[in-house]
């Protein structure tokens, strides 16, 4: 662990975010404007894996997956607290990397970030596939790896164009999220109390939220369960706090991504979800077969509800590429300005974009991706897996370096205190355990892949954090 660092003032070996370096264009840009971080902020908490992830979690916990979705909410919304208060009064591309750093060492900044960098880039490959079997499906003449290569490509053409482009792309991407699941949670909500004109479920009521086998059909302990099948779709909530380096007011922008992620995760998560098991029983075979939005629709007898969902889900794939490839170019970005990564990376073009860091996240899927056509059982499966548990490790890692910036800010400029978590340090360290908890519980859990999650991820994170410690001890050496 480094000495205690300075708010202000990063390492001699770390310069601040967004500055020049020797060869650099003029930095990352304040290109987004409120109306794009606005976007990105609620779209960020509504990833595909809502549409398509939900169904094992209802089939295992029955209703009881609402508590489950109510826990890893109220987890991310302190996580985001802490990240809040250090962001809004540090704001950088690097986010949590870039306070780690400062907060625990260069080996914790050095660590998380290219553990991020390696998550998300393994996310790139996994959406790609997806939205290429949906475009597939629609258009059979043009094979999957093709519409998997078209995605990529386009979508690297506009975060390579500006991060005005990203952000423009993200606010039509988002907003059709958006919409299409504020009208779901409407249309059901109100056929769930049967008011919908034209519509007369016989199936639909709150009664299903009790009428088979209970609130908790399987036990309680299928609560926790529920919480390992759900947990990993709200990462990209954090992605906010990246994208605040490039606007005009990062401090408002944060504080405000903070502020409403109460009400998001409320709304789309729980509000969604509670439609969904209040529309149809628990255990119809529908939500498992066909999904749980569309057995949901279906069962309201809206036509073409397959169709309808196949083009929401899209949507967010292309979303949550378009998000992954700016979020992992940034936190490249970052580690290329501490000196944590290929100095290259850090250099922008005269539009403020990262060249270099965004052509090496999206090679590094383009591989990702031949590698889930040719060893998807072998290969591909060793990434996900490994990759799996780097959301919990994020996390810790925003407690921990929040519980140190705290006393930093109020000893060197408690004026930047403008978003504080709450109860500290009381709620920090209860959400760290909270999340070592987890982690725990997935080394129990063989049915759904969790322990070998953990036990993978936990391998590559050793291996990052090595490397870490041998590059600070050899550095130290030649000072």
């Amino acid at each position: 662990m480094t000495s205690q660092p300075h708010l202000a003032k990063a390492d001699t070996e770390t310069p601040s975010s967004g500055q020049s370096q020797p060869g650099n264009g003029d930095g990352l840009k304040a290109g987004l404007k409120n109306r794009h971080l606005s976007m990105i902020a609620i779209g960020g908490v509504i990833g595909a894996g809502l549409f398509v992830g939900s169904s094992s979690g209802i089939a295992t916990a029955g209703p009881g997956i609402l508590l489950s979705y109510a826990l890893v909410g109220a987890m991310v919304v302190l996580v985001m607290r802490m990240l809040g208060e250090m962001s809004a009064a540090n704001p950088t591309s690097g986010s949590f990397s870039s306070h780690a750093d400062r907060a625990l060492g260069r080996w914790a900044g050095f660590s998380i970030g290219w553990l991020y960098w390696f998550f998300w880039v393994v996310v790139l490959a996994v959406e790609a596939t997806a939205g290429a079997v949906i475009l597939e499906s629609w258009i059979p003449a043009v094979p999957q790896w093709a519409w998997a290569l078209i995605v990529m490509v386009v979508l690297t053409a506009t975060n390579l164009g500006s991060v005005a482009s990203y952000g423009e792309f993200e606010f039509w991407f988002a907003g059709i999220k958006v919409v299409a699941i504020s009208a779901f949670i409407v249309i059901g909500g109100l056929a769930v109390f049967g008011v919908l004109p034209g519509v007369d479920s016989d199936s639909a009521g709150l009664g299903n939220l009790t009428g088979h086998g209970g609130f908790l059909p399987n036990g309680p302990g299928a609560i926790l369960t529920g919480m390992l099948l759900v947990v990993f779709s709200f990462m990209g909530s954090e992605i906010a706090t990246l994208a605040a380096a490039e606007s005009a007011d990062p401090q408002r922008a944060v504080t405000k991504a903070v502020n409403s992620v109460i009400w998001r995760i409320a709304v789309f998560y729980l509000g969604s979800i509670f439609v969904v098991v209040s529309l149809l029983p628990w255990n119809d075979p529908s939500i498992t077969k066909d999904g749980s939005y569309v057995a949901a629709l279906d069962s309201l007898a809206i036509p073409n509800a397959g169709q309808i969902m196949n083009f929401i889900v899209l949507t967010s794939v292309l979303s949550c590429l378009n998000s992954g490839l700016y979020t992992a170019s940034r936190m490249a970005f970052s580690l290329g300005e501490r000196g944590d990564a290929p100095k290259a990376f850090a250099r922008t073009t005269s539009r403020g974009v990262p060249r270099a860091a965004i052509l090496a996240s999206v090679v590094f899927g383009f591989v990702a991706v031949f590698f889930n056509y040719a060893f998807p059982d072998t290969v591909f499966l060793f990434l996900v897996n490994s990759s799996g548990a780097v959301a919990l490790f994020v996390w810790l890692v925003i407690c921990f370096s929040q519980l140190r910036m705290r006393k930093i800010i109020q000893r060197e400029s408690p004026e930047k205190l403008v978003v504080r978590m709450w109860l500290y340090p009381y709620l920090t360290w209860a959400t760290i355990a909270l999340i070592v908890f987890v982690l725990g519980y997935m080394l129990t859990d063989t049915a759904h892949n969790g322990r070998e999650t953990v036990l993978l991820s936990l391998l590559v994170a050793a291996i990052v954090l090595a490397i870490a410690v041998v590059r600070q001890k050899v550095q130290r050496a030649k000072v």
